[in-house]
């Protein structure tokens, strides 16, 4: 449960800043702007594109937005069938995988990753398979060697969700460059901001304009492709070209002032980066590993929060913990990323019934006993040190 409405340390601080709010007054100060989406927008896809290293980028009002078009499009590629998933995870994948008409399949969790477990995903696959959809939960990676090549091996796609993750890396690439589509967020919360809005990002040419499509309506003239225009032109030439539906699709277009925003903030992303893998690798020092798990995956991370899980189940601890945040002023999240284990939640009990959720015995511990805290740029050191002070002397209690 969140604590204070008023936080001394709240999940995220100061993530728009003077400099972005300049931005958008010099945006609206020049000649009458248009205010949907135009050339800002396609100037940070641009931009987004070169500092994450794919050739496409497509801007949507939301990662949810992202996390629905991506599996839509998964849909219209390979037809129906299930989706690998993780039980840790924000509520809108799922949600994406339900609304596609596709079936999620659970596996459970890497502890020291909080992303799915590798062998299990790999022994989950069958033919059935359409894709894999890998959370990078909270800043970590969660993509191995081992995972891209049994993928390969299988012949299974791999969508990653990075809107936790922005500058996390794995196999010497940025996450959100190894899968077939990545999907990112720039909610307030995360590691850059953009108010709202989410990007779709790819290095295959038809993803990126059926994304381009699937953003407006479904709408033909949003390709980019002439060739693309053309070939739907000649098949249906009884309708007006500027009117042709591809797919039954959405309208999650984003706004030049998100972009606006969003292209002040990228310029910072990777030294604000910089700074939240240093408060990281302060609390993680600085924490009793008798107590709580310190021995996270830290390899490529970058972590917008402080995962604080108990070594041990202890109901009584927990609660501890809780009011030791809670008189410190410490905003935090229980269950991590998504409040904890996705089936339990009624969505999913409705669905797949009430006792699906005590099979993942990993996620069932964060979900009990696992809580993040906000890890931000201007987070001062000593703060750290001092809550991670008074989080081991609960042990004296």
């Amino acid at each position: 449960m969140p604590n204070s409405l008023r936080p001394s340390w709240p999940l995220m601080n100061n993530n728009i800043i003077r400099e972005d709010l300049d931005s958008v007054i010099s945006f609206l100060n020049g000649d009458i702007p248009i205010l949907t989406q135009a050339a800002n927008v396609a100037a940070f896809e641009e931009e987004w594109s070169q500092w994450l290293g794919v050739k496409h980028s497509v801007f949507v009002n939301s990662g949810s937005s992202a996390n629905l078009v991506t599996m839509a499009i998964v849909r219209e590629m390979f037809g129906p069938g299930e989706i690998i998933v993780p039980p840790l995870t924000w509520v809108s994948d799922i949600a994406a995988v339900l609304h596609a008409g596709l079936r999620p399949r659970f596996v459970d969790i890497d502890r020291r990753t909080l992303g799915m477990d590798v062998k299990q995903v790999l022994a989950a696959i069958t033919p059935a398979t359409k894709a894999v959809f890998l959370t990078h939960v909270l800043g970590f990676n969660a993509i191995t060697e081992e995972l891209v090549t049994g993928l390969q091996k299988a012949g299974v796609p791999l969508v990653e969700d990075c809107c936790e993750s922005h500058g996390a890396t794995a196999m010497g690439k940025k996450v959100g460059s190894l899968g077939l589509i990545s999907n990112f967020s720039f909610y307030f919360a995360h590691h850059m901001s953009a108010i709202e809005g989410g990007m779709i990002s790819t290095n295959d040419p038809d993803i990126y304009q059926m994304a381009r499509m699937f953003r407006s309506h479904g709408l033909v003239r949003e390709a980019n492709s002439g060739d693309y225009r053309a070939r739907y032109r000649a098949e249906f030439p009884e309708l007006n070209p500027e009117f042709i539906f591809a797919y039954p699709a959405y309208n999650v277009r984003s706004t030049e002032i998100q972009a606006v925003i969003a292209r002040s903030q990228l310029r910072r992303l990777d030294s604000n980066n910089t700074l939240r893998r240093r408060n990281f690798q302060v609390f993680l020092d600085k924490l009793d590993p008798a107590m709580y798990q310190t021995d996270f995956e830290t390899t490529g991370s970058s972590n917008y929060a402080f995962p604080l899980v108990l070594r041990k189940p202890d109901r009584e601890m927990c609660e501890r913990v809780m009011a030791t945040l809670c008189k410190l002023g410490v905003e935090f999240r229980r269950g991590a990323s998504g409040g904890g284990n996705q089936l339990r939640q009624p969505y999913l009990l409705k669905a797949l019934g009430n006792t699906e959720y005590a099979k993942f015995s990993c996620v069932e511990h964060i979900h009990f006993y696992g809580f993040y805290i906000g890890n931000y740029p201007g987070l001062e050191t000593e703060r750290i040190v001092e809550l991670c002070s008074s989080l081991n002397r609960l042990k004296e209690s």
